[in-house]
Formats: structure tokens, sequence, C-alpha cells
């Protein structure tokens, strides 16, 4: 009965370490959409092809927190490519 309860153990926490990696892989997903989000709405006031410019200024208002994300995101710049590679546990 010792060696069935072990087995079990290993097998819950090895899909306990799946499923947080599986978590963290989200989370940095969902960091990247928010930022092309930001980029994509406010592309037109640099000249990058956009929705139209009267669609933007009224989604502002609501736009605080993506706002915010693409100006930490800016401060932060970093390589997204390593971030992912090492949240993904490539090495």
């Amino acid at each position: 009965m010792g060696l069935l309860t072990f087995l079990k153990r290993i097998l819950s926490d090895f899909g306990a370490s799946h499923r947080d990696r599986a978590a963290a892989l989200t989370g940095v997903e969902v960091k990247e959409l928010e930022n092309i989000f930001a980029l994509l709405l406010l592309g037109s006031f640099i000249g990058l092809p956009a929705p139209p410019s009267f669609l933007a200024v009224e989604l502002l208002p609501f736009m605080e927190r993506e706002l915010k994300v693409l100006n930490r995101r800016a401060q932060d710049a970093g390589d997204m490519l390593a971030e992912m590679a090492g949240t993904i546990g490539i090495d």
C-alpha cells in the first residue's frame, strides 16, 4: 500500500507542476495580448494602419489599464522571446 500511495503522490506533484507552468504561460500570453491591443488602438497616433482615430479616442477612457501595461512594458522592454522560453523551460 505504501508504494501505491507514493506513486499517487508523485503523479499528483507532477500534475501540479504542469498546471503551474501552464498558468504561468497563460499569464505571459495575457500580458502580451494586452500590449498588442493597446498598440493596435494607439497605432494611428504614430502612423501605423489602425482603427480610425475617432474610434481610438472614444476607447481611450476605457484603456487606463492597457496604457499602464504599455508604459510598464516600454520601461521594462526586454527580450520577449527569452521570457517565453524561460517560462516554457527551454534553456
